[in-house]
């Protein structure tokens, strides 16, 4: 079955249905054709490191982080550049070809891991394994929903990966997973079981991530950040890896030239090992959407870590930089390896040449409440729930994005009962993180876990919550989950915390559109899952009052 271009991994979708002229977030169909070729190519060499693995044979780690890389450059809002996709599909299949002739028993093997066609055919295959090239459509939709579960992992072992940490196990299972989403045998059943599977190895790789940050940079701590801007050239640093923030960090030092971070990058403020900087000056601007007029105004150049891209406008395409999963096409791109350190000496030339950041705010912004600050707080936070000034917490964690609809959670976190606390990581912060909600004796009433990466901290507080309180059901926590999501990592965390027995998540501002009427069922009946409604009816059903 030939396809054109259909995508629909993000909630942005065109329509909610999908998007199939060109993607809302910019991608090109012959860009989106690659990313199809890419994720095709990697699952029939995760279907040759999987039977190597049966076999009793070793996979490298080198391995393992090609397939995490493929997974991360597909995410949404990480690479643009097609030249680079082919490079990646040209690197995987020579690497598949090696493997494949260590592989003893071939047979079973799917037709994804002997296909070794040349780039000259790249454009026609890819027209025949994009997503719509499985036909029924709950198995459809179960393979998306593991497959962008996958990229959500991937995501966060490409981060443990850079501060040299790995998974064996992990890694194992990312490969046996995709390999499994081409298996025709499996039934609706078994993928549904592969789907909470996929969530047990999001604790773990959450778990992976956590402890490769806070052993690098230590545990977060309350911070205040700067949201304004000093007098120097400054380098804009956005997406989510601390490596990369770390070097250029060590490598602007005595250059005159001050680091900001942006969007996700705000809670690298929050680690101890960050602030011997002198010139690492504080946040700029706010959630990724919003980063055409605010790069616009940094005047200095951006360096796009990982994904949350949105195509540059002409004015400042010079001044924007990619590394690592990233891409734009006529944008420069700094090259390392994991283990590597990046060079780079470019950037911060550049950013000597041009003007200090234009003024778009004052103020500041509080944050760090990981899970070791929260434990730290644990017995003031556990007395003013049992005296009822705290009534309940409401995860607001999850992703921030262009749609009107999102206004939602503005409105909402005005309209929370004064008694109410937000638990919140990721982006989706953005929408309320700068207004004045108060405290409630002396705890702030926004408590910042992090980046979306950082969502095991919430996952880790509701547990250590549920222990204090001698709870044996997760459910019984004054918890409500009120989420938002955008793109693959916070299909992940979803996962995550089904598979740690969270019921009753409501999911917003749409509901994802590659869910099968009948999958998205199964996640209802069993789950609870569900949507959003209006902020009063919402406010009501979860605290009782309008």
């Amino acid at each position: 079955m030939e396809n054109k271009m259909f995508c629909y991994q993000c909630q942005e979708t065109a329509g909610c249905k999908g998007c199939t002229i060109a993607g809302v977030c910019g991608k090109k169909p012959e860009v989106a054709a690659m990313q199809d070729l890419l994720i095709y190519a990697t699952k029939g060499l995760s279907a040759i490191t999987t039977k190597l693995r049966a076999e009793g044979k070793e996979v490298s780690k080198d391995i393992n982080h090609l397939v995490t890389m493929n997974l991360f450059i597909t995410i949404t809002n990480a690479n643009f550049d097609r030249g680079a996709i082919i490079q990646a599909i040209r690197e995987t299949l020579g690497k598949k070809q090696d493997l494949l002739a260590q592989v003893s028993d071939q047979s079973g093997l799917p037709e994804a891991a002997f296909w070794n066609g040349t780039e000259d055919s790249f454009d026609a295959k890819a027209a025949k394994v994009g997503v719509l090239a499985t036909q029924n459509e709950d198995i459809r939709s179960l393979r998306e929903l593991i497959t962008y579960g996958l990229k959500g992992l991937a995501a966060y072992s490409k981060h443990a990966n850079a501060l040299m940490q790995d998974d064996e196990e992990t890694d194992a299972f990312i490969q046996s997973a995709l390999a499994d989403t081409l298996n025709d045998d499996l039934s609706v059943d078994d993928l549904v079981a592969l789907t909470l599977e996929t969530g047990k190895y999001g604790v773990n790789g959450m778990a992976l991530l956590d402890r490769a940050n806070t052993e690098a940079y230590g545990n977060p701590e309350i911070t205040t950040v700067d949201i304004g801007v000093r007098k120097n050239p400054g380098i804009l640093i956005s997406g989510h890896d601390l490596r990369d923030l770390e070097m250029l960090l060590e490598q602007t030092q005595g250059s005159g030239v001050d680091v900001y971070t942006h969007s996700e990058m705000l809670p690298a403020h929050y680690y101890p090992a960050f602030k011997k900087y002198p010139n690492f000056a504080g946040n700029y601007g706010n959630a990724w959407w919003k980063q055409k007029e605010e790069f616009e105004k940094f005047n200095g150049p951006i360096l796009m870590t990982t994904n949350c891209v949105v195509p540059p406008a002409d004015s400042y395409k010079d001044r924007l930089w990619t590394t690592g999963a990233t891409g734009v096409p006529g944008c420069r791109h700094i090259d390392g390896a994991y283990g590597e350190t990046k060079d780079f000496s470019a950037i911060i030339e550049q950013a000597k040449k041009c003007p200090a950041p234009t003024e778009i705010e004052t103020g500041s912004i509080t944050g760090g409440f990981a899970h070791e600050q929260v434990f730290a707080l644990a017995e003031p936070v556990v007395n003013a729930v049992k005296s009822g000034a705290i009534r309940k917490f409401v995860v607001m964690a999850g992703c921030d994005g262009r749609m009107k609809s999102r206004e939602y959670y503005t409105e909402f976190a005005k309209k929370l009962p004064k008694d109410v606390v937000i638990l919140t990581a990721g982006c989706a912060k953005y929408k309320y993180n700068k207004l004045d909600l108060g405290e409630i004796g002396g705890i702030p009433r926004v408590l910042d876990a992090g980046q979306c990466n950082d969502s095991y901290s919430l996952a880790l507080i509701a547990l250590k919550l549920q222990e204090i309180f001698g709870l044996e059901d997760i459910n019984d926590l004054p918890i409500v989950f009120n989420i938002a999501w955008y793109e693959q990592k916070a299909v992940i965390v979803l996962l995550a915390l089904l598979y740690l027995g969270v019921k009753n998540i409501h999911l917003g501002p749409t509901l994802p559109a590659f869910l099968s009427e009948n999958v998205a069922k199964v996640l209802v009946d069993n789950f609870g899952i569900a949507g959003i409604g209006t902020v009063d009816d919402d406010i009501k059903l979860f605290f009782g009052e309008a």
